[in-house]
């Protein structure tokens, strides 16, 4: 039977189950969404204990089909997620959504620490609430001190995965420089206040270290998981490890992503106060990064056009690209569905559309200004002696090709390209597990 390492690559809205050969083709998939449940607060969150069963369902059948042999099992999940364990190993609360509105008034905290920016700065971590997983915990052991009480051990989603294999408390780097307001960027390592809170994290591990589990009677190794948008620039830092060239990596879907492993200048307040922030590679690297929710921003706004136009919601996929249209969009730089910030809801203030010949002159100013925020966060995140010479696009706005002309346009001296093959937040967790392939 052929050897594979197994990876959920467990998102938002898609859990997806990945086997990846020697090669690392994907041999067999398999997907599937799970209807949101409600929390203790009835706020909707992830239906966890349907997700546990899921992936232990998915091993077992593959197990039992005897057509492959698992040699290891890895993980990629969104960050901004905790699972608090008790003294017996079991789960305490829901898995909280990110997006859970907070309702605390966390000034105290930052006074407490050394201020919102320099705090901020320090851990780069913006200030975005239920995003910055630390301030989760110290929201529970506050605000629900019935739960807080039982807590043992706390653990970022994609180690939690890993525990219900490998029964071991582990961290990551990826999960904790994920934004969680956590980890100290200027020492590298944990922020004091955990201490100060008397709140115990397991030290982290560099992210080719695995555990040796049975699972089902077999022996498999099981890695520690991470977080899904560093775990995407994996496949990248391998292959251009010799290289010379410097790179950064939009990483497209709900948040457009940009990063830049390269970077040796510590972030700026300014970065910060421009969703800029800082996430980790597996060995413990900086990786400078802005977050925008852009993704998302594209997907509501291309449903009140097509509402407004009369047309499916995804037209925009059936257009040939026009890049003359693009260069006269682009020389008028004019911002007409956001001419300031962006609205909370997310939905442009452009009342009507009179401005526009039809739905496509629409659709093609609202790629450009989302694709002029994009190209100022990666000019963002640059160093000042930087040699930029490539601009990779993963996710689903790769296969935009207004989006992708608008940058080419924007950055006519670096190439725009694609990483080879699909899924790479999965394959980088794969990759962490290549020794493993062969083991006994």
């Amino acid at each position: 039977m052929k050897n594979v390492i197994a990876v959920f690559d467990i998102g938002k809205t898609n859990k997806k189950m990945f086997l990846f050969d020697k090669d690392f083709k994907v041999v067999q998939t398999d997907s599937i969404r799970f209807e949101e449940v409600m929390d203790d607060d009835n706020d909707p969150c992830d239906d966890i204990e349907s997700i546990e069963k899921w992936i232990m369902k998915e091993i077992e059948t593959v197990q039992q089909e005897n057509k492959f042999t698992i040699k290891a099992i890895n993980f990629s999940t969104h960050g901004a997620s905790l699972v608090y364990l008790d003294k017996e190993g079991k789960r305490i609360t829901p898995l909280y959504n990110y997006l859970k509105p907070l309702d605390m008034d966390f000034s105290k905290f930052y006074q407490k620490y050394g201020g919102i920016e320099e705090f901020s700065r320090k851990t780069a971590s913006p200030a975005y609430g239920m995003l910055n997983s630390g301030l989760q915990m110290y929201w529970l052991k506050n605000q629900k001190p019935q739960y807080w009480a039982q807590v043992e051990n706390i653990l970022h989603y994609p180690q939690y995965l890993s525990y219900l294999f490998s029964k071991t408390i582990r961290a990551d780097y990826t999960s904790l420089g994920a934004h969680t307001a956590i980890w100290n960027f200027d020492k590298m390592k944990y922020h004091k206040w955990l201490e100060s809170e008397n709140i115990s994290l397991p030290e982290p591990k560099k992210g080719k270290q695995a555990r040796i589990s049975m699972v089902n009677g077999q022996e498999i190794a099981i890695g520690m998981g991470l977080h899904d948008s560093s775990s995407s620039i994996i496949p990248l830092l391998e292959s251009n490890e010799n290289s010379g060239n410097e790179f950064v990596l939009l990483s497209t879907g709900t948040w457009i992503i940009c990063m830049n492993p390269y970077s040796k200048e510590s972030l700026t307040q300014e970065q910060l106060n421009n969703d800029c922030l800082c996430f980790m590679t597996p060995d413990k690297q900086q990786i400078k990064s802005s977050m925008q929710f852009l993704g998302c921003v594209h997907e509501v706004n291309a449903i009140e056009l097509s509402n407004h136009y009369g047309v499916t919601k995804s037209h925009f996929l059936d257009f040939t690209l026009d890049a003359g249209r693009c260069t006269t969009i682009l020389a008028k730089k004019e911002h007409k569905f956001f001419p300031d910030d962006i609205p909370e809801n997310f939905i442009s203030e452009l009342k009507n559309f009179d401005c526009f010949d039809d739905y496509e002159h629409a659709y093609y100013q609202l790629i450009y200004e989302i694709a002029e925020r994009v190209y100022q966060g990666i000019l963002r995140i640059l160093d000042k002696n930087n040699s930029l010479k490539e601009v990779y696009i993963s996710g689903g706005f790769k296969r935009n090709d207004m989006f992708v002309e608008y940058l080419r346009q924007m950055m006519p001296n670096q190439q725009i390209l694609f990483p080879k093959g699909e899924n790479a937040s999965a394959l980088g967790a794969a990759i962490l597990m290549k020794k493993y392939l062969n083991y006994r």
